[in-house]
């Protein structure tokens, strides 16, 4: 029997500090074998979210962009945090050759950049699993559509 969907729900952040501080709540909260996958254009602010996640995990150390190296692992808060970014990679073949499919069962929580370039329009059905999109509504406001597992 498939798993139901979330209901969706939406945030309109203001600024990178509303984007990080609902970030941050998502990691207070935030349980083992969680997966964000993010989808939005260049400068949107999933990075900005990352950020406030791993403040919301109890991680202290500087959290960038992995669009070079791949995969960031980020530990010292209560849960690992693996940061995935897959702008680099264009094809599904490309990412499964990159052996990152055990992100999705990530042994703390996994947040994947520029995830439609892996899933497309359908992401995996889990209780796990957060689709996020950001757009940009201006230079200082963005809409932060997501699932909601509370609904």
């Amino acid at each position: 029997m498939p798993v139901p969907r979330n209901c969706m729900a939406a945030f309109i952040s203001h600024s990178v500090s509303e984007t990080e501080k609902l970030g941050e709540s998502w990691g207070r909260a935030a349980h083992k074998g969680l997966v964000i996958a993010l989808s939005g254009d260049l400068g949107a602010g999933k990075t900005q979210l990352v950020k406030g996640l791993a403040r919301g995990l109890g991680i202290t150390a500087r959290v960038h962009s992995p669009s070079f190296t791949l995969v960031n692992v980020y530990t010292g808060g209560r849960l690992t945090l693996f940061h995935l970014d897959l702008y680099r990679l264009e094809t599904g073949a490309q990412i499964l050759s990159a052996g990152i499919e055990d992100y999705l069962q990530p042994d703390g929580v996994a947040v994947i950049e520029w995830a439609e370039r892996w899933f497309g329009d359908k992401p995996p059905a889990s209780n796990l699993f957060r689709a996020v999109t950001i757009e940009t509504l201006n230079e200082n406001e963005r809409r932060i559509s997501y699932e909601d597992p509370r609904a």
